[in-house]
């Protein structure tokens, strides 16, 4: 039986070992790295997400902006360029165009010749290989002016309207015109047609109806064709126009062109009035942008040119005007635009470098989280598996080991909590063994006498003599005496020690210990004395249980005490102070201590000899179970053992203490404190009768 049962011990070893070792995924390590991980994750993700789009809105804001004002650099300077033959005086309008832009403007020639620089001296780097626009009003970079000049772009023209050359007015031509379209205005101004009057950049004043419908002018006795005429300069600069177009057409071997005021060619095709059925009139061509956009009507159109002659004829009138205005213009110049240091602004370019670069931050910063979530987990898992170890070997049966406390963090608190526990549960097993031994060795004495006398009588040794029979009741009732002291003691620990609370006087309650063990005491030769005042104090209590204690401290102060000597028994209510309730001595038992009392006051009972008195290293144990001053166990110097455990239950099932204090070679006191009439009533867990 033994052999398989340690075959079977062995075998559930394994076993043991294979649940102490939990997978990863289910262990506190693995969830912790787990969260860890996917927390670190998400933050990096987000972190990248949010950064990446707040660094790509501030560049993208911070370019379009830049943009912006590059735009508007490159109008005011094209301008500059369209107005004037040469750059001569363009610094001051660099230097202007710097400061509201907070920008670095610099402007060369083609050959890369300074023309003016908002930087300079010292604060002036070298020039970016590539510049940033070129400057030149017959060639506009449509990008650039489609955002410059309020967003007015030139479409497929790519001369700046402002490049008049020799179509700009005079001022006396300017003054006439001006005179007759203000008398238009006040013509349509008095027919109900709101207008103004808009000066182009040659000069030529145009009338410009308000609303989405200006071909309302038309059915009013304002005509307005007067301000179409052609001045002398205009007509002279629209003949020169024609020949520089001919002659480009001629080259090609076509046929000369005559060109409209409006810089178109061909007979103006007859199109319908919008509201007059029927009423047929003419309607100019657009002039292209090189001719001012403000004298271009909004309401002419004409049909698009298909022609492999009209693209002919448009791609000389073109060349030809470029030719015309080249010498009224500045010539191209190379513009450079950068920040005030000289650099250009950085772009954000997500490339795979970037990305790269990205990746192997998050990756990092992964592992680095990764990383101090093992060492933490690590140590939090440490102290935990020396527990579940110290916590299986005692499941096990093995001697309890206390785990090392690291800190006095939450497991370390809990590693001590274990220790105490361990040491607890040490105490309690050499306390459990002691009381096994000690219960066999009482039950053993009184067995053995009986067994010797029945075995003697058996024999023939031993006469069945009253005497005889005497001596078995006496080992039979000694028997019995221990067995109830175990069962007394059974019935207080599982808390059903049944009491039956009623009114006691305690003058009367020591006067039947006394009269109870006085012939003992005087069989001893010991003086048995009860002083208590009458009336004694009262108190609520069981008096069998009561009674039942005293007489176990006086069976024990008759039983210590010499010859001659003196066992007094007391009664009296001790005096509160003004802090509270009276508070155990120092030698109370462990349970009993702090025991709080209210009510009616403290009844105090004291049992004191003139002894040999306690050892003060044996005085902590002498409510200890099955614990005796002689370590003989002598049926002659003591008991069970049992008498004072006994004691100590019955006064605490009635709320109170009990303590000892002896002086060796003087005697003892022993004093329960108990809760007078009116007190709190017994603690949890004991079962009261009523």
């Amino acid at each position: 039986m033994l052999r398989a049962r340690g075959r079977g011990a062995r075998q559930q070893e394994p076993e043991r070992v294979h649940r102490a070792r939990l997978p990863l995924r289910r262990s506190l390590l693995g969830r912790l790295l787990a969260v860890s991980a996917l927390v670190a994750a998400c933050s990096v993700a987000a972190t990248a997400w949010i950064a990446v789009q707040t660094t790509s809105g501030a560049i993208k804001q911070e370019q379009g902006q830049n943009l912006t004002a590059d735009a508007r650099i490159y109008d005011t300077l094209l301008e500059y360029a369209a107005r004037n033959t040469t750059w001569d005086g363009v610094g001051a309008t660099v230097r202007k165009l710097a400061r509201e832009s907070g920008r670095r403007v610099a402007l060369t020639t083609q050959d890369r010749q300074p023309l003016a620089d908002s930087a300079t001296g010292e604060t002036a780097r070298a020039l970016p290989p590539q510049a940033s626009a070129v400057v030149d009003p017959l060639s506009v970079n449509t990008v650039l002016a489609a955002r410059g000049a309020d967003g007015q772009g030139t479409g497929a023209d790519r001369i700046d309207p402002r490049a008049v050359g020799p179509f700009r007015l005079s001022a006396a031509d300017s003054r006439a015109l001006r005179r007759t379209a203000d008398g238009k205005v006040a013509c349509l101004n008095r027919a109900g047609i709101a207008s103004d009057v808009v000066v182009g950049a040659s000069g030529r004043p145009r009338v410009q109806i308000v609303g989405n419908d200006p071909e309302r002018a038309l059915g009013t006795r304002c005509d307005l064709a007067a301000l179409d005429a052609p001045t002398r300069s205009e007509r002279k600069a629209l003949d020169a126009l024609t020949e520089l177009a001919d002659a480009c057409l001629k080259r090609q071997g076509r046929e000369g062109v005559t060109l409209n005021n409006d810089l178109s060619w061909g007979d103006p095709a007859p199109v319908a009035v919008p509201g007059e059925p029927g009423a047929l009139v003419p309607r100019p061509v657009p002039a292209p942008r090189d001719a001012p956009a403000e004298q271009a009507a909004p309401s002419v159109e004409m049909p698009e040119l298909t022609g492999e002659r009209d693209r002919a004829i448009a791609s000389c009138v073109g060349t030809a005007r470029s030719e015309q205005l080249s010498s009224y213009v500045a010539s191209p110049a190379l513009l450079f635009i950068g920040d005030e240091g000289g650099a250009t602004l950085p772009g954000f370019d997500l490339s795979p470098a970037n990305t790269a670069r990205i990746a192997g931050a998050a990756a990092l910063v992964l592992a680095l989280t990764v990383g101090a979530s093992v060492f933490a987990g690590a140590r939090l898992v440490r102290p935990l598996h020396a527990l579940t170890g110290a916590a299986q070997r005692m499941r096990d049966g093995e001697q309890p080991a206390s785990v090392p406390v690291s800190g006095d963090d939450e497991v370390g608190r809990l590693a001590a909590a274990f220790n105490d526990m361990s040491a607890h549960r040490a105490r309690l097993e050499e306390q459990r063994k002691a009381m096994v031994s000690d219960v066999a060795h009482e039950l053993r004495t009184p067995l053995s006498n009986i067994r010797g006398w029945l075995e003697a009588a058996q024999d023939g040794l031993a006469d069945p003599d009253p005497a005889f029979v005497s001596s078995l009741l006496e080992e039979a009732v000694l028997l019995q005496h221990i067995i109830d002291d175990l069962q007394d003691l059974a019935a207080a620990d599982a808390g059903a020690l049944r009491l039956h609370p009623e009114p006691v006087e305690v003058r009367e309650l020591l006067g039947q210990v006394a009269a109870a063990h006085q012939a003992r005491a005087e069989n001893a030769g010991v003086t048995l004395a009860v002083t208590a005042p009458a009336p004694g104090p009262a108190l609520s209590a069981d008096q069998v249980r009561l009674r039942q204690a005293v007489g176990n401290l006086v069976s024990n102060a008759v039983r210590h005490t010499p010859e001659g000597g003196r066992v007094t028994l007391r009664a009296y209510v001790a005096e509160r102070d003004a802090s509270g309730p009276y508070a155990p001595g120092p030698n109370a038992s462990e349970e009993g201590r702090g025991t709080a009392v209210a009510g009616g006051g403290t009844v105090v009972v004291e049992v004191t000899d003139t002894g040999s008195g306690i050892p003060a290293d044996d005085l902590p144990h002498v409510f200890d179970r099955f614990w005796r001053a002689e370590k003989s166990r002598s049926r002659r110097t003591g008991g069970s053992g049992l008498g004072l455990a006994i004691v100590r239950k019955l006064v605490e099932a009635h709320g109170g203490t009990v303590e000892a204090t002896s002086t060796e070679g003087k005697g003892s006191t022993f004093a329960l404190r108990l809760p007078g009439a009116g007190g709190r009533p017994a603690p949890d867990g004991m079962t009261t009768a009523f």
